[in-house]
């Protein structure tokens, strides 16, 4: 379960994320829409501290992983990263072979001798829909695999680890319908095992994937409810406006 409580986050003086308190159950897909630079990629990956990577940045406010305040002094952020791992809008596969891609968060973390290591990357090709196409293409660059095959790689190697939670930025927008389509189904499966969060512009993604969407604008969170009654009957006028293309 993911919480937040009265998040605020700059970037030096300006404010990009402006008290936003919100609660994703686990098992869950949460989705975040909203014009460009509303703050929802930047709410994203404040659930992995990858903002922490960016000069002259500030929070505050509380930010839960089950419980537990991520941005406490006492977290160490290579385990939080474990925990919660992160697949990015174009697919940035390492220039290794398939199964190194994979394996490669077990490496770096000594999670696990030889046979281990096969078994989990076989495991996550499988949860990623990709090992029937890769089976035979282990040893190959991963530079050699469709657009598509490339972000679910992505998705398997970020699976390796075992994380509870999977963040989506932009997870199809640089693929193709029959790519998206069959990110968008892994997204369904995944759900089972994982909370997953992702952020998109395309609304109609949104209303397919998710259980919950939150509508951002100008750094604020307007309205967070059941993707239903988000897109067939929002409380917000904001909201209805952006969704019916109004705006945005």
């Amino acid at each position: 379960m993911i919480e937040t409580q009265n998040i605020n986050f700059y970037y030096g003086d300006f404010q990009a994320l402006k008290n936003i308190s919100m609660k994703m159950d686990a098992n869950t897909v949460t989705a975040f829409i909203g014009p460009s630079g509303c703050g929802k990629s930047t709410f994203l990956r404040l659930f992995n501290r990858m903002n922490d990577l960016i000069e002259n940045t500030r929070l505050t406010g509380t930010c839960l992983l089950n419980k537990e305040n991520i941005y406490h002094k006492s977290i160490q952020v290579d385990e939080l990263r474990k925990k919660v791992g992160m697949v990015f809008q174009k697919p940035n596969p390492f220039p290794k072979s398939v199964f190194e891609n994979v394996a490669y968060g077990l490496r770096v973390n000594n999670m696990g001798n030889k046979s281990y290591i096969a078994q989990r990357v076989e495991e996550s090709l499988k949860a990623a829909a990709l090992w029937d196409e890769v089976k035979d293409k282990l040893k190959k660059s991963a530079f050699e695999l469709s657009g598509g095959q490339q972000q679910r790689l992505c998705i398997a190697r970020a699976l390796a680890v075992s994380p509870s939670v999977l963040l989506m930025d932009e997870p199809a927008s640089a693929l193709d319908p029959i790519s998206t389509s069959k990110i968008e189904e892994l997204i369904h499966l995944l759900k089972q095992k994982y909370t997953i969060v992702i952020v998109t512009h395309n609304m109609q993604q949104a209303a397919r994937v998710s259980d919950k969407t939150g509508f951002f604008m100008l750094g604020e969170l307007i309205e967070f409810n059941d993707t239903k009654k988000i897109f067939l009957n929002p409380e917000k006028e904001q909201t209805q406006n952006y969704i019916t293309g109004r705006f945005g």
